[in-house]
This record gives structure tokens, sequence and C-alpha cells, in this order.
């Protein structure tokens, strides 16, 4: 018997401004009684419920369960800044410019693997340009080192062949009315989602696929002849093969231990406003230094609201208190009106923080971890793509179907063992906390 009980439960602080915005179109189903299934996965978030779309084309007559601990859209996936990226972009990086050729292509079909699968899932069920947008994205540059950092992510991307253009100070100021930024790096292959809408309506086109059910932990996680059985607070599922989309949290079911990075990134979302002084209706950037200010505009119904996401810290309790959540957003309050101070009466609606999981040699944490246990974890920063693949690989390695992509993604080592605690804690919040007063004005 293989018993793995788990001690925690995920904690989200505040209300992320993305799922306050969007509305579910289909009720909360809990686990309530013993279930035998043939595919059971664990977590509703990108990695899980893309799993279960991929395993619904493979084997469209097994039964499929998915537990969430949550409810959809309100956890990490419903927490992000919404990019699906196509090129390099590594945050854990001082700078996005490209390594080596032939990993850097291999990266980046990956990614447009996982954004083609998301571009189907969009049409399939008929999602709006306001839940998943294929505009691109810009790097913006605050400063002459942002400019520097551009020019040389660009040179890397003409080096591999890349699409890309520069942006001008009088282009980003058409773009987002602000003249705060110097120039900008646009890149085509980007898509832009709503995060909590997209997932929510992949969870609704599963309905009639897989049985979904919220507010449904996993409490314990035991192997008994050949089959495992998740016991939840009033029930359990049985099935052979289990596939964990969890993220950090496959820590919490004995795996990877001493190995991943709690990473928590914080965000701010305005109230809706009707000032013309913002630019163009929807535009999205990143910053120039990955540890500088990611900020999007959205408009709906002709109102308009900002999102503003900057800071890191390094968490190995995965919790943040309602004060460093406070304190952080009078810090974006600051960058909000540095760069638009004609929005100084608008006050923020929603402010929150997010998960992120990095391993220490930027690999994730995939594979059978255990006869018939798969993971597709540990994200490393881009939780919409190498989630949605994660899944999508976890599918085709249980199900035995081989492909030059799955041999790629599963030919990585484990993720790096971490120093021990506190010294993991000291070490990487001291490295955070350096490259951000780096970023200094992109932040």
């Amino acid at each position: 018997m293989n018993d793995l009980v788990v001690k925690r439960l995920p904690a989200e602080s505040g209300t992320s401004g993305w799922e306050a915005i969007s509305r579910r179109s289909f009720p909360v189903r809990t686990l309530d009684g013993d279930v035998s299934a043939d595919w059971l996965i664990i977590g509703a978030g990108f990695a899980g419920l893309s799993a279960a779309r991929r395993l619904s084309q493979l084997r469209p007559g097994d039964k499929i369960v998915v537990l969430d601990a949550a409810e959809i859209a309100k956890g990490t996936a419903g927490r992000n800044s919404g990019y699906m990226i196509d090129v390099p972009h590594n945050i854990s990086s001082g700078e996005y410019a490209v390594a080596s050729e032939t990993a850097t292509k291999t990266e980046i079909a990956q990614n447009r693997f996982a954004i083609s699968f998301a571009a189907d899932v969009a049409a399939e069920y008929g999602m709006s340009a306001r839940t998943f947008d294929p505009s691109g994205k810009i790097n913006a540059a605050a400063t002459e080192r942002g400019v520097k950092l551009n020019a040389s992510y660009g040179h890397s991307l003409a080096g591999i062949g890349e699409e890309h253009r520069f942006l001008d100070a009088t282009e980003m100021k058409e773009i987002t009315g602000s003249s705060y930024y110097l120039g900008g790096l646009y890149t085509p292959g980007a898509v832009m989602i709503q995060p909590a809408d997209y997932i929510r309506g992949l969870a609704a086109g599963l309905a009639s696929k897989a049985d979904i059910f919220e507010h449904s932990p996993v409490l314990r996680l035991e192997r008994l002849g050949g089959m495992w059985k998740a016991v939840s607070r009033r029930g359990s599922v049985t099935a052979p093969k289990v596939i964990l989309g969890v993220n950090g949290h496959v820590e919490d079911f004995g795996h990877f231990r001493g190995r991943l990075m709690h990473i928590f990134t914080y965000a701010s979302m305005t109230a809706p406003f009707r000032s013309r002084s913002t630019g163009r209706d929807r535009w999205a950037l990143l910053p120039a230094d990955p540890m500088g200010a990611t900020v999007r505009k959205v408009t709906t119904d002709r109102s308009s609201r900002i999102l503003i996401r900057t800071r890191f810290t390094y968490d190995w309790t995965v919790q943040v208190s309602e004060k460093r959540l406070a304190g952080i957003a009078a810090e974006q309050r600051t960058s909000l009106e540095a760069r638009f101070p004609d929005l100084k009466a608008v006050p923020f609606e929603h402010v929150w923080a997010g998960r992120l999981c990095l391993s220490r040699n930027h690999v994730p944490a995939f594979g059978e971890i255990d006869a018939g246990l798969y993971s597709a974890c540990c994200e490393n920063g881009l939780g919409t793509v190498k989630s949605t693949l994660a899944g999508v690989m976890a599918a085709d390695l249980a199900t035995e179907t081989r492909s030059d992509m799955l041999d790629k993604f599963s030919d990585q080592p484990e993720p790096a063992r971490l120093p021990p605690e506190p010294l993991a804690w000291l070490g990487v919040n001291t490295v955070i906390r350096l490259q951000e007063l780096r970023a200094g004005r992109e932040g």
C-alpha cells in the first residue's frame, strides 16, 4: 500500500479581479459518495482540465473524474496575468535573451503546440476575443536599461528567425496613452486571455465528457491492489490511473519535496473607468526587465480596467498575509499613478496574490512518479502555456500515445534539489529583491 496524506490545502489571498468580473454558466458539483472511474485527475486548472480534454479525445468511452479542492477559477488558474506566450520567457533569469538555439526552438514549438490546443478549445466552445485574443504582446521599456534589454532580446530573436518589431516612445504612447515608456518590443505569437473566463469555459465544455467536482479536496491518496483511491470529505474516487495537475502542491502528495520554489506574485485591478487617457481599448505590456511591472488594459461595454502586477516573494509555507497584500497594493498604486496620473481618483477594486511554481533548473515536475500516477506540475512562471502543455503530455504519456513532442518533453532532468530551509528562503528572496531593485522604474 502506498498511502499519501495531504496535510495542507491551498489558501488564496484576496479575490482575483479576473474571477470577480467573470460569470460561470454551470452549477457547482461536489463529490458526494464513492465513485469508480477509468481516470482521475486532481486539480481543475490549466493542467488538469487540459488533461481531461485530451483524455476525452484519446479515450472517448472512458469515465473521467476531476477533483478540485476549491472552486474553478478561484484558485491559481484564475489569478495569473493572462498571457499565453510562445517565445522564451524565463522570469527567473535577468533577461529574456535566447540561450541555446536548439533548446529555444524546442521550447517555442512546445509553447505553440499548447497555444494551438487552447485555440481549439476557444473555437470549439465559442469563446470571444475578450476571453481569447491572439493579439501578440509588447515588452515595454521605461528606462534606457530596459531599451537595451529589449534590443538584446530582439537580436536573439532575429538570430533564430523569430518575427518581432521595435516600437518607439510615440508608438507606445499611442497604444497606452502614457508617456512613461521609452519603447517596446512587439512579438505576434502571444495570446491574451481572460483566465477565469477561459478556465470556466473549458470546464463548461467538458461537462458532457468528464465529471468535475469542486470543493472536493483530496485528503488521502492510497494505492491498493493496482488501483488508486482518493479520499475527499464526503466521498472517494477509485481509478487505475491518476494525473496530478496541482502545480507546487505536488509536494503535499509526497513527491518532489525540497525541489520546488513557491513564488507569490501580486496584482491589483482598478474599478471600471471611462477615461480616454489610457490609449486603445485593449493592450498588454510585459516588462523589458522580468522583475518589472506587467500591465494590461481590458475594456467591456465601454468601461475599462487596468491590471498591474508587480513584486515576487518566495514562501515555503504557501501562505501570504493580508498585511503584505495591502502593503504591496500600496506600492502598485504608486506604479499605476506614475504611468497614468489621470487615474488617481480611480481606486483598486480587487487586490490578490497568486502562486507560481519554479524549479532551480527551470524544468517541470513531470512524468510517471509511481505506478499509474502521473505528474503534470511546476510551470516555471508560464502557467497558462506550460500547464496546458504538461496536462496534454501527461494524458499522452498515460495512454501510451507516443510522439516526438512527448519524447522531447519527457527527456528532461527532474527538478534540482533546493538548499534546506531557511537558507533557501533567505537566498531566493535576497536574489528576488536585488533583481527588483535593479529593475527600478520598470517596476
